[in-house]
């Protein structure tokens, strides 16, 4: 591979899946991640995560010699951050990741570079880090691009979603934007909208605290029906027959980096604003506390009624539908704490998407289906719904069987 146009640090669930999309323009692409472990197998033209398409397009751009990883940045035109932005106590953004990052191109940059963050991030995350940068490289003050362009893709079509999707992009001048925004039109379809870094941060995390909302409100009236006997699922149904109501689904729970995340970000800079937005992740995140409890009555029930302790199926680890995903999932909160206040009794844990998990025994779901008195659906995954089931007690969390 000769010297890579574009170096990407972070190679996860977006890292990778951007570094394909680039390197299958022809264009060269060096993705950088500190575990030697994912370096090798990208090298070696596999991926370590779930994506349709991901697998084929790696291998390809690999194989064409456009797409190599390292555990080391090195010299590029184009350096773009795309690492995790995780909170830490008291629900605050930790943006070392980000900083780290930053730290290990720093001695590589020269002027006329361009410096992307896509990583959510804190708002004034990327003028933080042009001063960490200038710091360090006085020379460099005002020689380089600096911007901030989040990802908006969905888990399970991110390779359609990268090149099709509205891009938001927002630079520290105006000079960034417009050299951010010429080199995300050479591979993105979708239109391309400018604006300045720190409303490019906000516009991120406002996005993923209005689905967290959204979600909630979902999530709350799902508690309610339970409470007076109506079907959910029924009831959202019928109301999205109003022309101007557009209710979601309710699941488990919320997970995932973003949205289970995000919000946090807004509601520690401004606890005292953001009250719909905090109010929205209390009710999801007792959702899944909701959901534990449920499943601990139906477990006593069935056994005062039939003398025996029931044997239970938690039917998926995932933070949604058909994905590998287990980042802040809700589901696996939920198996975690119904495992935890279990006394000897069998449970069936199982999660189509993963071969193998550190913690739980997985088991294959038609066998679990099988064996369960009670099946308790945490996660939509296509081959519960395909699933026929009869003659089981049904937890039906996420409309699996609506």
């Amino acid at each position: 591979m000769t010297q890579p146009e574009i170096v990407i640090i972070g190679l996860g669930y977006i890292g990778l899946p951007t570094a394909t999309l680039l390197a299958s323009k022809k264009t060269n692409v060096l993705g950088v991640d500190i575990n030697p472990k994912i370096v090798e197998t990208i090298n070696r033209g596999e991926v370590h995560i779930v994506e349709p398409e991901l697998d084929k397009a790696v291998y390809s751009a690999v194989k064409d010699g456009y797409l190599r990883a390292s555990i080391k940045a090195v010299q590029a035109d184009t350096y773009i951050i795309v690492v995790p932005t995780p909170f830490k106590a008291k629900n605050e953004a930790d943006i070392s990741y980000v900083e780290a990052a930053t730290k290990s191109i720093i001695p590589l940059l020269k002027k006329g570079d361009l410096y992307i963050i896509e990583s959510t991030s804190p708002v004034g995350t990327t003028e933080k880090m042009m001063r960490l940068i200038y710091g360090e490289r006085p020379e460099l003050s005002g020689h380089l691009n600096i911007a901030y362009c989040p990802e908006r893709v969905l888990p399970g079509n991110v390779m359609y979603e990268l090149v099709n999707n509205d891009r938001v992009i927002g630079g520290i001048n105006e000079e960034s934007t417009e050299k951010a925004i010429l080199f995300y039109s050479k591979y993105i379809k979708g239109e391309l909208h400018k604006t300045n870094a720190s409303t490019a941060e906000m516009c991120k995390l406002v996005e993923n605290s209005s689905r967290d909302v959204q979600i909630a409100f979902a999530n709350e009236i799902s508690i309610i029906c339970d409470k007076a006997k109506i079907n959910v699922w029924e009831l959202i149904k019928l109301a999205n027959k109003h022309p101007r109501v557009n209710i979601l689904n309710p699941g488990s729970g919320v997970g995932g980096h973003c949205i289970a995340v995000d919000p946090y970000f807004i509601v520690s800079e401004y606890p005292m604003e953001s009250k719909i937005i905090k109010s929205a992740r209390n009710v999801n995140d007792y959702k899944s506390f909701w959901c534990v409890e449920k499943i601990q009555s139906e477990k006593l029930k069935f056994e005062l009624e039939h003398g025996r302790k029931p044997k239970t199926a938690l039917m998926g680890l995932a933070f949604k539908q058909n994905i590998d995903d287990l980042r802040e999932s809700p589901a696996t909160y939920i198996t975690q704490k119904v495992l935890q206040n279990s006394y000897n009794e069998e449970h069936f844990v199982v999660e189509p998407n993963i071969t193998s998990h550190d913690i739980y025994k997985l088991t294959d779901y038609k066998v679990a289906i099988e064996k369960a008195d009670i099946i308790v659906y945490l996660v939509a995954h296509d081959e519960f719904i395909n699933e026929k089931v009869s003659n089981k007690i049904i937890l039906d969390f996420s409309g699996v069987k609506k």
